[in-house]
């Protein structure tokens, strides 16, 4: 389901306005998220953490409304909900697309996730089956600590869709963390946004 946002009475009509002119109206941020708990839940219940991290930060994307944003045209869309296209690697050491939905339950959330995570690891296609604007790009480079992270990006292509990458998972005695690059259009949403994105998807880690 997907309704058209009232620009005209949008209290960002101003900002929208503005950043979309831009030739990159994307902003991004990088910040660490604590795993400890969320590792643990994961491999106790016999998980990958991949998926399940994938799950929570989907959970506190849909409890986001600017997250479900989408830019049409002159329009801006509001998608009743946001689902998954992650980055899948391959035993050659290349990638496909998938397209994961959201479910709210875990359990239903993995078992589909799990399926399109083994179809596109064993194909050879870049694209997913799915095509939908109402997805959030994920990609995980988890060889690398990175502490900033910036995207290849067509600037003739009308793109809006979040973009969510996760770093390696660092180790020390007693915690477990990784960084998290998070990249929006500014047409859509601010910093207070992201914020309200990166505390939630915090919590949710923390169980």
């Amino acid at each position: 389901m997907e309704k058209e946002l009232d620009i005209a009475n949008w209290k960002r009509k101003e900002h929208f306005h503005f950043f979309r002119k831009f030739e990159e109206p994307f902003f991004g941020v990088t910040v660490k998220i604590d795993c400890t708990k969320a590792y643990a839940q994961a491999k106790q219940s016999g998980k990958s953490f991949f998926l399940y991290y994938l799950y929570q930060s989907l959970k506190a994307a849909n409890t986001i409304e600017e997250f479900k944003y989408r830019i049409k045209g002159e329009k801006v869309i509001v998608y009743d909900q946001v689902n998954a296209s992650a980055t899948i690697g391959r035993a050659d050491e290349t990638f496909g697309f998938s397209y994961m939905e959201f479910k709210e339950d875990l359990e239903d959330f993995y078992g589909l996730a799990q399926q399109e995570a083994d179809r596109v690891s064993k194909g050879t296609g870049l694209f997913p089956e799915v095509f939908s604007e109402n997805v959030i790009h994920y990609s995980a480079l988890p060889w690398i600590d990175f502490s900033a992270l910036s995207h290849a990006r067509s600037f003739s292509m009308e793109d809006s869709a979040p973009k969510i990458s996760f770093s390696k998972l660092t180790t020390t005695e007693t915690s477990k963390a990784m960084n998290v690059s998070i990249h929006v259009s500014h047409a859509l949403m601010d910093g207070y946004h992201v914020g309200k994105f990166v505390a939630k998807f915090q919590e949710l880690m923390n169980g």
